[in-house]
């Protein structure tokens, strides 16, 4: 079945529903609005889970192709009207979609920042590059992402592997990487989050990618804006926080970081991260081999603490802003910071 007639099917049940759940008792007698309800929720009850939440998906996108309005909200509540997920599940797919959702949001204000730029204009922080690779990166990483959640192999996938193509023309690559980005985010919403998939970090199902290329999205903007204008704009404290959470849960997984982190010889050495704009705290303990973290003081004594808001934060880790910018507070030992910043970069 194509993808345009499963969009218009869904279009379709969303329509009727939403008509249904909303009409009052002169135009259809409420009884009869209950049973065929009820009716059309058992006889999805019995698609597998994966159905039920790919239905789920496409119902949601279905929603979110409207203008914002009473007319999108009451779309959005169809997937609880026909009860496609248990409670438990349905927290979890929610807070899934709410992580792609996201993605979708800054993935249009990357291509509106950088659409008619010079694509040869110098990203200072990703030293070597331009706008045009900086783009070329991102839409590839959401090409990518894209292939994973919706073929779900079990084994890994490069980018390298998979034909993007991106256009000849620099000056077109904005338009390129929105068509990679909603691409993402389609796939992203139909699938099941618990589905497994092979992934670089902790995690191996589809829900990894959603925050991956989240944080990913977030990071090449700031970088975007930072060499159109010279700062970035601030960050929603939460999606910083998030971003923050899903850097220190891969950063154990990627080669280049864990290594140099097995041999930095600061085992028992306690990094806090205190986010001054949302009160998040975050404590990492070296040692072992690496490192673990808590959200929470963990009940010890930094060696070293960096107070700024959430998104500061975030860039300081991905060493976008130096340690000794008038962001961040630092107390304690500025050399545990200094060799933490020295090994630990996605």
């Amino acid at each position: 079945m194509s993808d345009a007639l499963l969009n218009a099917l869904a279009d379709a049940l969303a329509g009727l529903v939403t008509a249904v759940e909303t009409s009052d008792e002169d135009t259809l007698d409420p009884d009869t609005a209950g049973r065929w309800l009820e009716g059309t929720a058992h006889a999805l009850s019995g698609l597998d889970r994966t159905d039920r939440s790919t239905l789920d998906g496409l119902l949601r996108a279905t929603a979110l192709r409207r203008p914002p309005g009473p007319a999108r909200d009451e779309l959005l509540k169809v997937t609880a009207v026909l009860r496609l997920t248990e409670d438990a599940d349905q927290d979890a797919h929610l807070a899934h979609l709410a992580v792609v959702d996201a993605v979708a949001e800054r993935a249009v204000r990357y291509a509106d920042t950088v659409r008619d730029a010079d694509p040869a204009t110098p990203v200072p922080t990703c030293p070597g590059w331009t706008l045009a690779d900086l783009t070329r990166h991102l839409g590839t990483v959401h090409g990518w992402a894209a292939h994973l959640v919706t073929l779900r192999p079990a084994t890994r996938v490069r980018a390298g592997d998979l034909a993007l193509d991106p256009p000849a023309d620099p000056s077109s690559y904005a338009g390129w990487f929105s068509v990679h980005a909603e691409g993402f985010t389609t796939a992203a919403r139909a699938a099941d989050p618990a589905a497994p998939v092979w992934s670089p970090g902790a995690d191996p199902s589809v829900r990894h990618y959603p925050r991956h290329v989240l944080a990913e999205t977030v990071v090449h903007l700031a970088d975007a804006e930072i060499a159109l204008t010279g700062t970035a704009a601030p960050l929603d404290p939460g999606t910083a926080a998030g971003a923050l959470d899903h850097f220190l849960t891969t950063a154990p997984h990627v080669p280049w970081i864990a290594e140099p982190l097995a041999h930095l010889d600061r085992d028992g050495a306690v990094l806090r991260l205190v986010a001054r704009d949302s009160g998040v705290v975050w404590t990492l303990v070296l040692g072992g081999g690496g490192f673990t973290w808590t959200r929470g003081s963990g009940g010890v004594e930094p060696t070293a603490s960096v107070t700024a808001d959430a998104g500061e934060l975030l860039l300081l880790l991905h060493r976008r802003y130096p340690a000794d910018d008038h962001r961040f507070t630092l107390t304690g030992d500025r050399d545990l910071l200094d060799d933490w910043l020295a090994v630990a970069a996605l």
